[in-house]
């Protein structure tokens, strides 16, 4: 029997700036759903480890760990931006956690076994009622691997440091595009070799390489498979 549209799980995985986070707001507008940034659930993680644990060039993981019951994330809608954004503790904090600090030292928060586990748990309670379309890097393998719909997107490393690179320069941010490049090869191989939910392609998941794509091409993609899969 076909499902009401409010029950529907849209899993969204893959590589940093393939615009997984873009598509499934652009989704959640269309059909109604809700959209949870899991990846945003990470970097808040990390900005509190950053904020009270930070020693020397990194942040002391044990301590995180010891409070990550201090921690609450939770998403509210700005009729502004008609988006959801990021609260940490009850702080907005959209725009920090998109620093190039937090980008450096967030592959190595979320690989730790006690901190998947916490925000796994919360990814679980917010998704179960369905009605969402949620992002990351483990949505379709671990989080819910029994999701409707899965896709995995990807694009070569060159083309997702200029989009980033890009968006510094939007920000008058001073970093270089090597620095950008260097910093996406360290987080894809530590998310992809990681002894937890490691980054790859659910079997099932629908694979999209958006490197010769335009935003909206990759999403038209996306939207036909939904048409034709769900029936909606």
């Amino acid at each position: 029997m076909k499902k009401d549209i409010d029950k529907y799980i849209i899993a969204i995985d893959g590589y940093s700036s393939t615009g997984k986070s873009t598509y499934a707001k652009m989704l959640a507008k269309e059909f109604g759903w809700k959209h949870i940034d899991t990846g945003a659930m990470y970097r808040a993680v990390t900005l509190y480890g950053i904020e009270n644990y930070y020693k020397g060039n990194s942040i002391d993981v044990s301590e995180l760990i010891k409070h990550l019951n201090l921690i609450q994330i939770n998403f509210k809608f700005n009729p502004e931006t008609k988006e959801n954004e990021t609260y940490l503790n009850q702080k907005n904090v959209e725009s920090e956690i998109r620093d190039m600090q937090v980008s450096e030292q967030v592959s190595s928060v979320a690989k730790v076994a006690e901190i998947r586990t916490f925000l796994v748990d919360q990814q679980r309670k917010i998704g179960n009622v369905g009605g969402i379309v949620m992002d990351g890097r483990d949505i379709g393998t671990v989080v819910f691997p029994n999701a409707d719909l899965k896709f995995f997107i990807t694009a070569s490393v060159e083309v997702r440091a200029a989009r980033r690179f890009l968006e510094f320069q939007n920000k008058k941010s001073s970093i270089t595009l090597e620095e950008v490049t260097e910093n996406l090869k360290q987080r894809d191989f530590i998310d992809e070799n990681r002894d937890i939910a490691p980054l790859k392609k659910a079997f099932d998941a629908y694979l999209i390489d958006n490197s010769e794509l335009s935003k909206q091409e990759t999403y038209s993609k996306i939207v036909d498979i939904i048409h034709e899969k769900l029936n909606i």
